[in-house]
C-alpha cells in the first residue's frame, strides 16, 4: 500500500502538531497497531520540537515504505540550523545542549527501527527513521 508523502515546513507549535496528527493518519493507514502508530507518532514529535527548538525552522517528510515485502514509514527531519557538535554525544542519554532531560535523540533510536543523524556545524541536521510494520 503506498500512500502520499506529506511534507510539513516547521515554523511553530501548530505544525509539530500536524506532524502529529498526519504521522498517526499515515500510519494507521499502513496498518500499524495503536502502540506502533503511538511510537511513531512520539519520535515525530520529538524530531519537529528539536527543529523548532534548536534550529527554528526545518521540515518533516512523512512517506510510506515498501522493500522485501514489507510495509513501513519513514519520517526525515531536516533543518538548516547550527547544527550538532559532536553527534556521538547527543546520542547518549542524558546529554542536552538545550537544558532539556537530554532524551530526545537516544528515545527516537529506541522507538524505531532505523536512525540515521547526519549533522554539520553551522550547516544543519538531518535525521531519518523508519519503523516497519
Amino acid at each position: 500500500m503506498r500512500v502520499p508523502t506529506v511534507c510539513i515546513a516547521i515554523t511553530g507549535e501548530m505544525a509539530i502538531a500536524r506532524v502529529i496528527l498526519e504521522t498517526r493518519r499515515i500510519s494507521a493507514e499502513l496498518g500499524f497497531a495503536a502502540v506502533e502508530q503511538a511510537r511513531v507518532a512520539t519520535a515525530a514529535s520529538e524530531l519537529a520540537r528539536n527543529i523548532l527548538k534548536y534550529a527554528g525552522t526545518g521540515h518533516v517528510t512523512i512517506a510510506s515504505l515498501q522493500r522485501d515485502g514489507r510495509v513501513g514509514i519513514e519520517l526525515v527531519a531536516a533543518d538548516r540550523g547550527p547544527g550538532i557538535e559532536n553527534t556521538e554525544q547527543a546520542m547518549q542519554d542524558h546529554y542536552s545542549s538545550g537544558g532539556t532531560l537530554g532524551l530526545g535523540l537516544p528515545g527516537v533510536r529506541r522507538l524505531m527501527d532505523d536512525f540515521t543523524l547526519e549533522s554539520q556545524p553551522g550547516q544543519g541536521t538531518r535525521v531519518v527513521v523508519r519503523k516497519w510494520k
